[in-house]
């Protein structure tokens, strides 16, 4: 149950929320507008990283947009616009990664171009045979690697790296959106960041990029 309270304050914090209650209120076609102009870019990205694919990721961003536009009646307030956008992001998403995983379709290895295509795991395999180039990679080649090595993870630690490196949500907005404890996300973060430290270190030099040996960071990958 949302108190009154909450309501407030993010009315008051957020000016996303303000926008999604003229859209409530006055059925504000402009308000929406100006909601889907602030947020389209980086949702059909976050969801190009989940789904593997620019062109379903973009149609999928218009069905989020649509279900906030359904849902605005039944809106309050009661967390960040954009922790209850990324919640329907999700929900959209896992939907269509169970369809694509019911007809045997996913595929999740990145271009640069931020669509995923190819065996994720080849990344993995190079490491591994001791081919990757001991040299040190400019800034767009370590950004490409780091995309295609998320593209490895498991959906749940892929969001929530998206989630926390991308869009910067904290555990407890992460925690909000995947319906998981604060400590869960945390350990799932913790997980995601282990696992992406292994794929990667065999790529990268000592100190490059902050994945070191004992630097226990992973690059942002944006």
């Amino acid at each position: 149950m949302i108190t009154e309270s909450t309501a407030q304050r993010y009315t008051l914090q957020d000016p996303d929320v303000r926008l999604m209650l003229q859209v409530r209120d006055d059925d504000d076609a402009v308000a929406f507008e100006e909601l889907m102009l602030r947020h389209q870019n980086r949702m059909v990205s976050l969801l190009s990283h989940l789904v593997g694919s620019r062109d379903m990721a973009e149609d999928l961003a218009q069905d989020v947009f649509l279900r906030v536009y359904r849902a605005r009646k039944r809106y309050v307030p009661g967390s960040k616009f954009s922790t209850w956008l990324y919640t329907i992001a999700h929900n959209v998403a896992a939907n269509a990664l169970r369809g694509l995983s019911r007809r045997k379709e996913v595929n999740l290895a990145p271009q640069a171009s931020g669509e995923w295509v190819g065996n994720p795991m080849d990344l993995a395999a190079v490491a591994a045979s001791g081919l990757m180039p001991a040299r040190q990679i400019d800034k767009a080649e370590l950004c490409d690697v780091v995309k295609l090595a998320v593209g490895t993870l498991n959906e749940r630690q892929r969001l929530a790296v998206l989630l926390n490196k991308f869009e910067h949500l904290s555990y407890d907005e992460i925690a909000e959106v995947m319906q998981l404890s604060a400590p869960a996300v945390k350990s799932l973060l913790s997980r995601a960041r282990a696992n992406l430290r292994d794929l990667l270190e065999p790529y990268l030099l000592d100190g490059q990029g902050g994945m070191g040996k004992g630097s226990g960071k992973v690059g942002n990958p944006s």
